[in-house]
């Protein structure tokens, strides 16, 4: 059970995993790894339910919660993003999960800071990366406090923009997919303290989803997120985004090699367009 709740938690993570962004403009020297912001504002806050899938019976095993505001990083404006998510109580007994991601990304959407701080069961590591944009490429300073207390350190610089969990979940949500056809991808490359993974987004279409216990229906545009690992094209995870100017994420499907597991929204506040999505 710990170990599967763990690896859960990991790809739930990953999405935010990826959720739902594509260009870079830099701060300082301003490289060119920005996009325009019109899907969100500061206020916004977004709550979503976890369930896991154990023995053929549906579980929730947790929330999730993620809110954005307008703040300041090193002088200049930022929007500072944070991720919390919970095991519940019952969950608690058996393994306990509690993780915070912290991101600060200027108004153009360029990644500036990022942190993840994860707690699952006694194991606790934290990641740590700063952005700069020298000469146009991108630059990362990356820290790693290991579960065992080791600490690492290292930096690296692409001629490419790269992104991490928070910032291209923000990017993400700026695409216009009103061209996209079914089967087109965008790269999605993507860093933590320890690798940069290969790993894109490929456009499913649309469909219609129903928020569970509400009567609440939208129309959504449906992505997957894949990753090359080990000579391998893998699905992790299928969301469903909101057909509209605000592209909020309502479900996410993880696709785990022991199981599956799914996040539905619970409630939202402070959106910035009108949901032209939602089915009357």
């Amino acid at each position: 059970m710990k170990k599967t709740i763990s690896k859960m938690n990991k790809w739930f993570l990953s999405i935010a995993l990826a959720i739902c962004a594509l260009v870079i403009n830099p701060t300082n020297s301003q490289a060119q790894c920005g996009i325009e912001n019109n899907a969100f504002q500061g206020g916004e806050f977004l709550a979503y339910d976890l369930y896991f899938n154990w023995k053929f019976v549906w579980l929730k095993v947790g929330s999730a919660s993620m809110s954005t505001v307008k703040s300041v990083y090193k002088g200049q404006e930022a929007y500072r993003t944070s991720l919390i998510t919970r095991g519940n109580d019952k969950l608690d007994g058996v393994f306990v999960m509690r993780d915070t991601l912290l991101s600060y990304c200027d108004k153009d959407l360029n990644p500036l800071y990022h942190r993840k701080g994860s707690l699952e069961g006694k194991r606790y590591y934290i990641d740590e990366l700063w952005y700069s944009y020298p000469y146009n490429n991108c630059h990362v300073k990356m820290h790693r406090v290991d579960a065992d207390g080791a600490v690492h350190w290292k930096e690296k610089e692409y001629k490419d923009c790269v992104y991490d969990m928070m910032s291209i979940f923000l990017r993400a949500r700026n695409f216009d997919a009103s061209n996209m056809k079914v089967g087109d991808v965008i790269p999605m490359p993507i860093t933590d303290a320890k690798r940069l993974s290969n790993s894109w987004l490929k456009f499913q279409g649309k469909e219609t989803y129903k928020i569970d216990g509400t009567k609440e229906k939208f129309r959504c545009l449906v992505f997957s997120f894949i990753e090359h690992d080990d000579g391998k094209n893998n699905e992790l995870i299928r969301f469903y985004v909101t057909d509209d100017a605000n592209h909020i994420p309502v479900r996410l499907d993880l696709f785990l090699s022991f199981g599956s597991a799914k996040v539905f929204l619970k409630s939202y506040k402070g959106v910035k367009n009108p949901i032209t999505s939602k089915i009357k």
